[in-house]
């Protein structure tokens, strides 16, 4: 019988997408940046706000987590609240809605915006490919939307008590961005339940690519960088590989911009981003304004600062001053 040690070193790294992650041909993966999953609360000390783990769908097996602001109003029973249908980053493949930083972020948004957040937990490659997580968010916004009728999908009483359905956001952060403007796409073009429309859309520091680079990023080994090993390792049949429109969606033949299923959107990004996303994220929005469409787009940058800095340390001035800009988007 083989040894620890010995079994240890027949382990041959099979996807090597480090800082970040590692699987290995024995089928164990490493997730190296995966923060530590936290509770719900019922009561956040710094914030007030509650939270709790929901099942919404049962096939697929798929959970979100509500977060509700302390109510304001004497008939506080009443109190609508607008919505944000939350979806986190993490490359498509480690992190989790309940993981500690995810947890603290919307709980801030949730005190500081009083926004009632349906956090959605979608599922991560390898286990599950892309277009698995797509369709996940796209299910949670669905689930949320299904409240404002008579019928909703697993109904849930914060959401029927508290959501105002004329004010429907969604958002992520990094792959999380990635997501919300698929499933802004997707709303321009099939129907939630209700006639419920997309409000809004935040993207922050949206991972999107493609099969050539642009801006600072590197013309030598640009196939094998991580963003573009992410994409490949995320979503291995996807049809054009890195000029698929659900990553570059201003690749040749990809989906006009002006269909975006939403009537305002706040596109963010970080200087120190160069060899990542910074320069697509600009693209990107001056493709939106260009495209047609007739909703309104915000652009904001943090010079100084690297990628989703603020999720790391929202104390610093520099987080406090990122945050004020999307609690503005969100109140507004």
């Amino acid at each position: 019988m083989a040894s620890n040690t010995e079994s240890n070193s027949n382990k041959v790294i099979v996807h090597n997408l480090l800082p970040h992650l590692v699987v290995y041909n024995d089928g164990t993966i490493d997730r190296l940046r995966n923060f530590p999953i936290v509770p719900p609360q019922q009561e956040d000390p710094k914030t007030g706000v509650s939270s709790k783990d929901i099942v919404f769908s049962n096939d697929p097996y798929l959970t979100a987590r509500l977060y509700l602001p302390k109510l304001t109003q004497t008939n506080d029973q009443n109190q609508k609240l607008s919505i944000l249908v939350y979806f986190y980053g993490g490359a498509f493949s480690f992190e989790s809605a309940y993981s500690s930083i995810h947890h603290a972020y919307c709980n801030l948004l949730a005190s500081q915006a009083n926004i009632l957040i349906a956090s959605i937990e979608h599922r991560n490659a390898p286990e599950h490919y892309l277009p698995a997580g797509y369709n996940d968010c796209w299910d949670g916004l669905y689930w949320v939307a299904s409240h404002a009728t008579q019928n909703p999908i697993n109904s849930d009483p914060w959401i029927i008590n508290h959501g105002n359905f004329n004010r429907v956001f969604i958002g992520g952060d990094s792959s999380g961005g990635n997501l919300c403007h698929n499933v802004a796409m997707r709303a321009g073009v099939e129907d939630l339940p209700g006639g419920v429309k997309v409000f809004g859309a935040y993207l922050n520091h949206p991972y999107f690519w493609g099969a050539k680079p642009i801006g600072e990023e590197p013309v030598i080994g640009f196939e094998e960088t991580l963003q573009s090993r992410i994409w490949k390792f995320a979503y291995p049949s996807a049809p054009g590989g890195l000029d698929n429109p659900m990553i570059n969606p201003l690749a040749s033949g990809a989906p006009s911009l002006a269909t975006l299923g939403c009537s305002r959107m706040l596109i963010t990004a970080a200087g120190k981003d160069q060899l990542l996303f910074r320069d697509r994220s600009e693209r990107y929005f001056e493709a939106v304004k260009k495209s047609g469409w007739k909703g309104e787009v915000e652009f904001f940058e943090e010079k100084d600062e690297d990628h989703v800095y603020y999720m790391y340390d929202l104390e610093t001035d520099q987080s406090k001053r990122f945050i004020k800009v999307l609690v503005d988007f969100l109140r507004q």
